[in-house]
């Protein structure tokens, strides 16, 4: 399937879904790439309970099956079978797959909720790798944006449902580079924003549509007296994002960089409590940050007071080196966590 290519120069100026659920999650992506110490990109997930989110370090090696939900064969006629070539540190919604990660080599992905998606009718020529893998696809096998384009570009996204709802998904992606790109199946095909200026992204209405909207909006002269879109709906996170992003002085640390990164994510966070159209509330359960740069990955729970981190450079990702994991939910964890994971077996 051919992707629809939309360039940052043409445009001018993006987890799976929670499978066992009723509705789906929101959640919120910011990129900084525009100088300092590092490249940063910071994300949150938004949902009423929790998706016991595990961190999870994967080496390289590990053999993978598109055409599989966790032991679950989805019986499709041509699974994109494949052996990773890239380690990463993930971050697992419910066994199911990455909602976030960064490898290695800094390539660093988010997947976020997107109602507009519509991954199309199967081509049974391409291989197929459900959504729930789409993120871990593109660490294991890419290094840089460019070349997870073209791996992506040579399968097919396939959908899937569990107890009766969709993984809805569109997914976004950077690496050490500061390179940027989003990627949506919109009407069936999959259409990719490239470029190091898609640096925001939120959830519905698709992408080119945010953009439109964000365009409405006068950031030019801002002041403490500036009305913002301040609801917890996409548009309104999508906005006020994009414009505390345009407001970070440039980090003189990378110590820095991270607190402005998470500074912003605080700011779109929801709060418990608040509420979100139809289906009651959804809160920010967690926050991470990347850090393409120097392959550091922080985490904080919002019900934990600690940022927690991970050294990509302290960790044995040799083939045939564990699996291992952590739990997050510990207010015992606190600061460089990358001695305290345990070893345990593949998650899928």
């Amino acid at each position: 399937m051919k992707m629809v290519l939309k360039s940052a120069a043409a445009c001018g100026v993006a987890a799976v879904a929670l499978l066992a659920a009723a509705q789906s999650f929101a959640c919120t992506r910011v990129l900084w790439n525009e100088g300092g110490p590092a490249i940063l990109v910071g994300r949150t997930m938004d949902w009423p309970e929790s998706t016991e989110p595990i961190l999870t370090v994967l080496p390289r090696g590990l053999k993978h099956d598109g055409g599989k939900l966790g032991s679950q064969s989805l019986n499709d006629p041509n699974p994109m079978i494949w052996t990773s070539k890239y380690g990463s540190v993930i971050t697992q919604l419910l066994g199911l797959g990455a909602a976030d990660g960064i490898n290695d080599h800094g390539l660093a992905v988010h997947m976020l909720y997107l109602n507009a998606t519509d991954f199309g009718a199967r081509d049974k020529a391409l291989p197929g790798v459900h959504a729930g893998l789409w993120a871990q696809y593109a660490l294991d096998n890419a290094a840089s944006v460019p070349e997870a384009l073209d791996h992506l570009s040579k399968i097919q996204i396939l959908p899937v449902e569990s107890h009766g709802h969709m993984a809805n998904v569109h997914l976004a992606l950077e690496d050490a580079s500061g390179d940027s790109a989003i990627i949506e199946y919109i009407d069936g095909k999959p259409v990719v924003h490239h470029g190091r200026d898609y640096r925001v992204m939120t959830n519905d209405p698709s992408y080119a549509e945010q953009l439109e909207l964000l365009k409405a909006q006068d950031f030019s002269k801002p002041s403490s007296d500036m009305p913002l879109p301040g609801n917890v709906n996409p548009r309104d996170r999508f906005q006020r994002a994009s414009y505390y992003l345009s407001m970070v002085p440039t980090p003189k640390t990378e110590r820095e960089g991270v607190a402005s990164v998470l500074a912003i994510m605080r700011n779109v966070s929801v709060p418990f409590g608040a509420p979100y159209k139809s289906f009651g509330v959804y809160n920010t359960e967690y926050r991470t940050a990347s850090d393409t740069t120097n392959k550091l990955y922080f985490f904080e729970l919002t019900t934990s007071p600690n940022v927690i981190w991970t050294d990509l450079k302290r960790l044995d990702f040799r083939p045939g080196a564990p699996v291992r994991t952590l739990n997050p939910d510990s207010i015992d964890l606190v600061g460089d966590v990358t001695g305290d994971y345990a070893h345990t077996r593949a998650p899928y």
